[in-house]
């Protein structure tokens, strides 16, 4: 089969199974065109909350898919590439925030989205990169605990200097890989280009951008801005998604190498197996787990 013919038996089987595909903004452009939704995480497990199919696959990496089984523990969710993890999420597990808690008594654990159900369990408030800095202002209180993206975390608290942050030594490996020489070397190839960049990124490459925000927020950036050229500091599928979708316009890596691998796994053929019902993995959470860990995620909704 070429890639038109299994989009082609992907768009029919999920008729006919009432099936809803999500696909995070990494995913490789096939599969954003058999999505019924494309975004951010968080935002596709809203999305699937809403949606009437009783069935979801998550292109993504697990936490993603967790997230979803969270909000709409009645539906059926499927990862369709079992191996697909997230790398920061694995930085911190239960155990080691258990230590953390015990060691920070009176700070209120503040987790980014990234992070796995069990660890949301023990966590006070969830954020995403969109709404960190909101949530943290609205909270009462002072101390803050952040988990487990350290770039993240220096961001939000440069913008919310009144409060006490700590922070951990974790974070996204992807972002991580560009430094501010690459946007020095990418500034002078392209003068004229505005810098859009991922908070994940490294405070040094923050601090030069034109513009910082969630991969959503990049995207929405570049297609409602009159300028014509920019350099996009965030998983490369942007740079060809933003491409596709505003050719009027360049989009230049920041670096070859922010490449997320996790996000990469998950190919065409996995989606079709995954609808066939031949491949893909069930992401089950027992009641109480997903109760407990459900309440960061509403705090987060409550503070704004």
């Amino acid at each position: 089969m070429n890639i038109k013919e299994m989009q082609d038996e992907i768009m029919r089987i999920k008729k006919e199974k009432d099936i809803c595909i999500l696909a995070h903004a990494y995913q490789s452009h096939d599969i954003w065109e058999v999505a019924d939704y494309v975004g951010d995480s968080f935002g596709l497990a809203q999305r699937a909350a809403e949606a009437p199919q009783k069935t979801m696959i998550m292109c993504g990496v697990r936490f993603m898919a967790e997230t979803v089984k969270l909000l709409s523990p009645e539906k059926t969710v499927y990862l369709p590439e079992p191996d697909a993890g997230c790398p920061m999420a694995d930085q911190i597990d239960y155990d080691l925030l258990a230590a953390l808690r015990e060691k920070n008594p009176g700070y209120t654990v503040v987790a980014y989205v990234n992070t796995t159900t069990e660890v949301k369990t023990l966590s006070d408030v969830c954020v995403t990169s969109s709404s960190a800095v909101k949530i943290v202002k609205n909270m009462p209180e002072k101390d803050i605990l952040f988990i487990p993206d350290c770039n993240l975390g220096d961001w939000v608290s440069k913008q919310i200097p009144d409060k006490t942050f700590k922070l951990l030594s974790g974070g996204c490996p992807t972002h991580a890989r560009m430094s501010a020489e690459d946007v020095k070397k990418a500034k002078a190839a392209h003068p004229n280009a505005l810098f859009l960049v991922h908070p994940e990124c490294k405070p040094e490459v923050v601090e030069l951008a034109d513009y910082v925000g969630s991969t959503t927020g990049i995207m929405n950036y570049a297609k409602e801005s009159d300028a014509k050229e920019f350099i996009i500091g965030t998983e490369n599928s942007i740079v060809t998604h933003l491409q596709m979708e505003c050719p009027d316009k360049m989009f230049y890596p920041l670096s070859k190498d922010c490449v997320c691998h996790n996000m990469k796994a998950t190919t065409l053929t996995d989606v079709l197996n995954c609808c066939k019902g031949i491949g893909g993995l069930e992401i089950n959470l027992d009641e109480d787990t997903r109760t407990k860990a459900k309440h960061c995620i509403d705090e987060m909704i409550r503070l704004g």
